[in-house]
């Protein structure tokens, strides 16, 4: 099993859309992200304060759901322990060329069939003078344009097995697991898991419908509670459809806001560093079937689109 952090942090998501240019103006006008570049069918997005060139790759596509993952190793050698440790499963797919400004990619697969790739060379993202911060400790100007997130917090994997997809992230990549969804009859119904102080950066939990390879959510940092609060005011002025909140989860304590981009894609919302993970030896906190019945931290039920909507819809998934 890697140490702790061999992984740097959860990178650039590639997430695919039938509507290309509704969720273009999705990514763009609402959550404010700002366009760094194209190839092929896909655009290149970024949140104002990601150091690298890409936060979301943005690709036209027959259906909806997740591309590739990539993932920031912490160097060269943790590149090369976290290969070998890849391929010693029997789930690499192999070296390939990184998207630009990315140098090469290791790519693989979790036990669902999400597409990850694991990296270290990586160009740090240069602002035109149009974009140049005031603040030189800040990657790019504040985009002060609808939303206006600050970066990509997590992403949330539907599994179907998610015991299984939890310890390839932990014996392989060296996550922490830090809280779980165990049910009565003792199998784990979700698990988040970290590579980084972060309470999360990646989760797993149960696809009820049984289907491989689906997204639930992936989601973008805010600064506070009241940035979510605006967030969803804006897209009530947007049309932007609102699933569920705001309000506080009671796992992980996020501040949250759930919405669709126009792809069918669900998109959280929260507020940057809800809580940090600081112990090197923390325990899961396990949550059972009766806390987890009480719904949300204030109270809020949890809402049933919440355990059937995911993407690929079933009927497009491979």
């Amino acid at each position: 099993m890697p140490p702790l952090h061999e992984i740097a942090h959860l990178a650039h998501v590639e997430l695919r859309t039938p509507v290309f240019e509704e969720s273009l103006e999705f990514f763009t006008r609402f959550l404010g992200l700002t366009e760094n570049g194209s190839a092929g069918d896909s655009v290149f997005l970024r949140a104002f304060d990601d150091y690298e060139n890409t936060t979301i790759k943005l690709t036209a596509h027959s259906t909806s759901g997740v591309g590739r993952t990539n993932l920031r190793a912490a160097g060269p050698e943790a590149l090369q322990r976290l290969v070998k440790e890849i391929e010693a499963t029997g789930r690499g797919v192999g070296w390939q060329d990184g998207d630009p400004g990315y140098g090469p990619t290791y790519v693989f697969t979790d036990p669902d069939g999400h597409e990850l790739g694991v990296y270290y060379e990586s160009e740090w993202y240069e602002p035109p003078a149009e974009l140049r911060p005031s603040l030189k400790n800040q990657a790019q100007a504040y985009p002060a344009r609808g939303v206006s997130v600050r970066r990509l917090d997590h992403i949330n994997y539907l599994g179907v097995d998610v015991e299984q997809n939890r310890d390839y992230l932990r014996d392989v990549l060296g996550a922490m697991v830090t809280e779980q969804i165990v049910l009565d009859d003792g199998s784990t119904a979700g698990s988040w898991t970290t590579f980084t102080s972060k309470g999360y950066d990646a989760v797993y939990t149960r696809d009820r419908t049984g289907t491989p390879g689906r997204l639930h959510h992936i989601a973008f940092a805010v600064d506070t509670r009241s940035d979510i609060l605006r967030a969803a005011d804006i897209a009530l002025d947007q049309g932007v459809f609102i699933e569920t909140g705001p309000h506080k989860h009671a796992i992980q304590q996020t501040v949250f806001l759930y919405v669709y981009e126009p792809g069918g894609n669900r998109i959280e919302l929260c507020n940057a560093g809800a809580r940090l993970v600081l112990a090197p030896d923390w325990q899961p906190v396990d949550w059972t079937e009766a806390e987890r019945a009480k719904g949300q931290a204030w109270g809020l039920k949890t809402i049933e689109s919440f355990h059937t909507h995911g993407t690929p819809p079933v009927d497009r998934a491979p």
